[in-house]
């Protein structure tokens, strides 16, 4: 069984502890990231998340964590409004990287060796070049690690390291978020076993007649877990509860 810390000078110790966890996870990602732009002359990089339910009106790309400072919000606004479409598209039908020439002369983004493997958008809208490397890990986890400069020469041995590493950065961002369920919000024990047996291929009225519950009182459990984990479904639900350790 589980014990929580109750409200009071403990649970704001423990809440601290949590946010300083949190701002020290953030800064390692940071260092990592910036590792990863200095590797190919960058200046900036953005981490951009898929948002929304997948129906293509409420599909959005969103900034998760970005080096540009005090103008963060215009910055990532003025991608996504550029090339968030484009972007949009490509990452349902591909993980090949993404690449763009800025306004000025010399602005430019190059891979020589690797040119027939990746997807160039129009030139000359952004006052910077860019490559976008796509990650698919399903839920929250999609979208793209993004690096921007001036001349960016990329070999195809750096895209493919870049593009593992990209992978890890999203998978670390995905489980912090995971992590960041309060008490408030954990699951009960009936929300557990309803998801468990849901997650055995039972149905709803199987989960009721063995639990001696209604099938409304089921599906409202489940219902409350699916919001709990911040799912779309049943499905996306069960997956997370294995992830975070509440079903096998």
């Amino acid at each position: 069984m589980t014990y929580y810390l109750p409200h009071g000078r403990a649970g704001d110790d423990a809440r601290t502890g949590r946010q300083q966890a949190r701002a020290s996870k953030a800064a390692t990602l940071v260092a990592r990231l910036q590792a990863m732009q200095k590797q190919i002359n960058a200046k900036n990089f953005a981490v951009l998340r898929l948002n929304g339910n997948g129906l293509p009106a409420t599909r959005k790309l969103n900034c998760a964590l970005d080096n540009w400072g005090a103008g963060a919000e215009a910055m990532a606004h003025e991608l996504v409004a550029a090339y968030g479409g484009e972007m949009l598209a490509h990452l349902d039908a591909s993980l090949l990287p993404i690449l763009w020439n800025g306004m000025g002369e010399h602005q430019a983004a190059e891979t020589p060796d690797f040119t027939r493997f990746t997807q160039r958008l129009s030139a000359r809208i952004l006052p910077y070049s860019g490559i976008a490397l796509p990650v698919r890990l399903g839920a929250q986890g999609n979208g793209y690690v993004v690096f921007m400069g001036g001349y960016i020469d990329v070999s195809s041995e750096v895209i493919i390291d870049l593009h593992r590493r990209s992978c890890q950065i999203m998978t670390d961002l995905l489980a912090a978020d995971e992590r960041r369920m309060l008490p408030s919000e954990s699951l009960s024990d009936r929300e557990i076993g309803c998801l468990q047996m849901a997650g055995d291929g039972y149905i709803s009225e199987e989960i009721a007649e063995k639990m001696g519950l209604s099938v409304h009182t089921v599906n409202a459990y489940l219902g409350a877990a699916t919001t709990k984990l911040d799912s779309v479904n049943r499905i996306q639900a069960i997956a997370k509860a294995i992830r975070l350790g509440y079903i096998s």
